[in-house]
């Protein structure tokens, strides 16, 4: 990945172990996000991007191995306010409509109700904010939890398969939402397995059997494996790694 001054990054990790059942899911893993990039990390199901995302946010347990965010050990009371994260589960609540989910965990935050509700445009649910969220599609509930993540204008938004089963136009127009908060300062860490998605990065992490095959930007990747896309560059890079 490009060098990056320890002002510059948001996330510092080093030699990171994570053990679930007696497995290594992470191994000696470690990484930096640099601050206002769309960061993104694609690897196939099992590869250890929701765990490396939970470690960062501070709700994995570790084994070993140091992680900084912001400039605090991950986990550290103060960060909550710092940090926006969404699940692949929505994490809202099915019996309250939009506004009233937005609004709830607005005055959990203690962020103004104006601003609050500004939030549902950027997520496509201006039009939706007055339906009950479980009458919603999947799709559309996770962008309730999106929406609420981004209350308090979080400097690091973890998004973890933010896109799963929305429609085309959708998902690119929040990439484009994406790239427009990381324009205003917001570091964005979003995990993928969807190629096309991993091309609209600033710089991508592939991940493999929880570790790290290749940290660069889309275009560094593409010109070191002389690849003609994102998936060619991964099958290759990860061959390297397996080989």
């Amino acid at each position: 990945m490009t060098a990056a001054t320890a002002a510059e990054q948001v996330v510092t990790i080093r030699g990171l172990n994570v053990r679930r059942g007696g497995r290594l899911i992470l191994g000696d893993l470690s990484l930096d996000v640099r601050r206002g990039s769309v960061t993104g990390l694609l690897g196939p199901s099992g590869s250890g991007k929701t765990t490396l995302l939970r470690a960062i946010v501070g709700v994995q347990i570790v084994e070993s191995g140091e992680i900084e965010v912001l400039g605090l050990a991950a986990g550290t009371a103060e960060l909550r306010q710092r940090i926006g994260y969404v699940t692949q589960a929505p994490s809202v609540y099915a019996d309250l409509t939009v506004a009233e989910n937005v609004r709830y965990f607005a005055r959990v935050m203690d962020v103004a109700t104006s601003e609050a509700l500004a939030v549902l445009p950027t997520v496509g649910l201006e039009e939706y904010r007055d339906r009950i969220v479980g009458t919603l599609s999947g799709g559309e509930r996770s962008r309730v939890s999106l929406a609420v993540s981004l209350l308090g204008a979080p400097e690091l938004l973890v998004l973890d398969e933010p896109t799963v089963g929305l429609d085309p136009v959708l998902r690119l127009d929040l990439w484009r939402s994406f790239h427009e908060l990381a324009e205003r300062g917001t570091t964005l860490l979003v995990s993928t397995h969807v190629m096309d998605e991993a091309a609209r990065c600033d710089e991508l992490v592939l991940m493999r059997d929880g570790g790290i095959v290749a940290a660069d930007t889309p275009t560094a990747l593409l010109e070191r494996t002389g690849a003609s896309d994102i998936e060619g560059a991964f099958l290759a890079l990860a061959g390297e790694a397996g080989s």
